[in-house]
């Protein structure tokens, strides 16, 4: 049996998910297996910081710094700080475990507004 290892996300409604995946995973691809609504429009190619995250300090001890193809993406962010990065570029295993992170507003995917037709009344949709 693989071992597991746990992060905690923080989403910008509030709302905390508990994560767990074998090492070796992208942090982007357990989000989105999770069903965590990330952006990450390239596909984790760090190619467009779409998967944008803060890692808490308690959790910023083990990874391993981003490297410059990483920052340079970080780096065309506005809201990007000094715990910035992406979710795409950080591969699971014992340094996430236990590791706190948010996911930042830009980088979730919001449901598309439908309006019905007959009533004119607006909601979301849902897959």
């Amino acid at each position: 049996m693989n071992k597991t290892y746990t992060t905690q996300a923080r989403l910008p409604d509030g709302t905390n998910r508990y994560l767990e995946a074998p090492a070796g995973w992208r942090l982007m691809e357990v989000l989105r297996d999770y069903g965590v609504p990330i952006k990450a429009e390239c596909g984790g190619a760090c190619a467009c910081a779409t998967c944008h995250i803060y890692i808490h300090k308690e959790g910023q001890t083990g990874l391993l710094a981003p490297d410059d193809e990483e920052l340079m993406r970080l780096d065309e962010l506005f809201d990007a700080d000094d715990s910035s990065r992406l979710s795409c570029q950080i591969l699971t295993g014992p340094h996430t475990d236990g590791l706190v992170f948010s996911l930042a507003a830009g980088s979730v995917q919001q449901s598309p507004v439908v309006t019905d037709s007959v009533s004119g009344r607006h909601g979301s949709m849902v897959a």
